[in-house]
């Protein structure tokens, strides 16, 4: 049974287990204010579940893409959260839990998953289809651009169905980490996916005065 945590756009939280599906999700597609409902959300969830902390097998935790404090804010909660009950932390590309949920709902083929990425940009990912568990195959990305770079002809996906979310699962990701464990997949790098250098840089030092 395992806990998952997605801030790569709102703030999403959700119990999962491998043969019950999503137990309880609770999500809010505010984009400000994570690490204001981030507990409030896990504590939730545990209540509506009625899992104890004690019954989790791990945290998962979202990497992203996604903008830069938004998602280190959920990804710091999932390890902070496994560090305290004492349970493996893993890593999901979250782009990877929104090609899962339109593959379920009857998508084949062909696809590419785009999010915001602020800054006038977005993020995406591409997809060939979905293997035989059921998870989906990526086979670019994710990377980051300007929208309209998507929509060139000479793109090397263009034509390529395309999905614009807005928000990210949790139960969706946690779903994704169960099949993963259960058929010895790959889990993601643990590294935040903050696809571009953050707005703030370190100082050269100080300036002179004359």
């Amino acid at each position: 049974m395992l806990l998952a945590i997605d801030t790569s756009a709102g703030t999403s939280v959700a119990v999962v287990d491998l043969a019950r599906g999503v137990i309880a999700e609770h999500a809010t597609d505010d984009t400000m204010r994570h690490a204001e409902v981030v507990g409030r959300l896990i504590a939730d969830c545990l209540s509506d579940a009625a899992v104890p902390i004690s019954g989790l097998s791990a945290v998962v935790g979202g990497m992203g893409p996604g903008p830069f404090t938004g998602l280190r804010v959920g990804i710091a909660a999932a390890r902070v959260f496994a560090l305290g009950a004492g349970v493996p932390f893993v890593p999901v590309v979250s782009h990877d839990a929104l090609a899962f949920g339109r593959y379920q709902t009857g998508h084949t083929g062909p696809l590419v998953v785009v999010t915001d990425a602020r800054r006038r940009e977005v993020n995406w990912s591409v997809y060939s289809g979905a293997d035989a568990v059921g998870l989906p195959i990526r086979v670019d990305g994710p990377g980051v651009a300007r929208p309209a770079v998507l929509l060139e002809p000479d793109w090397a996906h263009a034509g390529v169905p395309r999905f614009d979310a807005v928000a990210v699962s949790a139960g969706e990701l946690g779903q994704v980490a169960e099949l993963m464990w259960a058929h010895q997949r790959p889990f993601a790098a643990d590294t935040a996916l903050y696809l571009r250098s953050p707005d703030v840089t370190v100082s050269n030092g100080p300036k002179r005065v004359s």
